[in-house]
């Protein structure tokens, strides 16, 4: 396979999904990433633990399974201490249960943006609507000017929370003054990260903010691990006792009794935890960490991949198609600094482009007026020159 991560070849990972439609080129991988097969094991496991321990099964899931997902989390993301974070089947748990924190007394004031995915502008916009937050949106176009914007609506201490994309969905684009954020938000203010663009896909250090902001992902796109497992890193001054809770936010007090009056929660990211949950995509993301460490795959090494076949593409992208040119990319094309792991085309014709991929095998997506090609660990030249000959297929009329 080579010794060469820019150039090595991961597709015996892969082998399931890629033999599973091997006339396919699916590159949606920023919407349902492929999976390794070692994580078809790790769901075998899941139920035959669960056939073998039966109710004993949750001392292995809270003894092996989650502290070896957590200890994986904190490494990738720099993180001093595993126990911060807490696990959800969905980002959308975790980010109710954040607000859930502050007082129905009042309206939450939160400062955010125009492109939040719809886990949490759908909420949103139902909070605002219902009278629950006061919500300011900073658009993020244009893009050279935003964070800038940002930072200074962040810094006047109007607002309770600040909710921000460490990579914006509907773009592409890179938020890179987090640290600057976070020094510059009052303290006061809580700061809420959505990394799920981000998380496996960008090299990514929180050691220097930890202690302000949470930050939370998941296992779907680029840590390639599928659905029910998402996480929260929980800064520990922040949320000791959100009022939508479970059991498993009381972990380690069960055994000791309750009394009628008493809610206690744990004092680490358990706190943040719901209830009972399928813990087969713990399994999965364990599995998939563990092989990316034996096999010496780091975030550096797949984002170096992956921004060598984005310019692969652009360097050979056939001409011919409206909407689906270096002209028609946001960010621009001369864009500084980093990318997200998907090319974002702006066009009035992105539903008829996305349309006429899928005729011809090529999954990709659209959101609106924009055309999203996302590329991942999967791929490699040929898989790119093969897309480049499909496009030129369809812009000369051919199947």
């Amino acid at each position: 396979m080579g010794s060469d991560p820019l150039t090595r070849s991961y597709k015996p990972f892969f082998r399931h999904f890629l033999d599973a439609d091997p006339d396919r080129l699916h590159f949606a991988a920023h919407s349902h990433h492929y999976w390794p097969d070692v994580s078809f094991q790790a769901q075998q496991q899941a139920w035959l633990d669960a056939a073998r321990l039966a109710d004993g099964k949750w001392e292995t899931i809270f003894e092996e399974v989650l502290p070896r997902a957590r200890g994986h989390i904190a490494r990738i993301l720099g993180l001093a201490d595993p126990t911060t974070i807490a696990f959800a089947v969905n980002t959308h748990e975790l980010v109710t249960r954040i607000f859930s924190c502050f007082p129905d007394s009042r309206q939450v004031r939160v400062l955010t943006t125009g492109s939040e995915f719809h886990s949490f502008s759908r909420q949103s916009r139902r909070w605002e609507e219902s009278g629950r937050i006061d919500c300011t949106r900073i658009e993020t176009a244009p893009f050279e000017t935003f964070e800038a914007r940002f930072l200074e609506a962040a810094r006047s201490g109007r607002f309770d929370l600040v909710y921000l994309s460490q990579v914006f969905f509907d773009s592409g684009f890179v938020c890179q003054r987090l640290e600057e954020l976070a020094r510059a938000t009052p303290d006061a203010t809580w700061i809420v990260i959505d990394g799920y663009h981000g998380f496996m896909a960008l090299p990514t250090d929180l050691h220097g903010i930890e202690s302000r902001c949470f930050y939370l992902a998941g296992g779907y796109k680029y840590a390639m691990s599928g659905e029910g497992i998402c996480f929260l890193h929980c800064p520990p001054a922040y949320g000791d006792r959100p009022s939508n809770t479970g059991w498993v936010a009381s972990f380690g007090a069960l055994e000791k009794g309750i009394g009628p009056d008493d809610v206690p929660y744990a004092t680490d990211g358990f706190r943040f935890f719901g209830a009972t949950f399928d813990p087969s995509g713990a399994y999965r993301f364990g599995a998939v960490m563990d092989l990316l460490v034996r096999e010496g795959v780091t975030v550096d090494a797949i984002h170096g991949k992956v921004e060598g076949l984005q310019r692969r593409f652009l360097d050979r992208l056939p001409t011919g198609i409206d909407g689906l040119s270096p002209a028609c990319l946001i960010p621009a094309i001369n864009s500084p600094g980093p990318r997200g792991h998907f090319l974002t085309f702006e066009s009035e014709h992105a539903e008829e482009v996305y349309r006429r991929f899928r005729r011809v095998g090529v999954v990709t997506d659209y959101r609106g007026d924009r055309l999203r090609l996302g590329f991942a660990l999967y791929h490699d030249e040929s898989d790119v020159d093969e897309l480049c000959r499909r496009i030129d297929r369809i812009a000369s009329g051919t199947r």
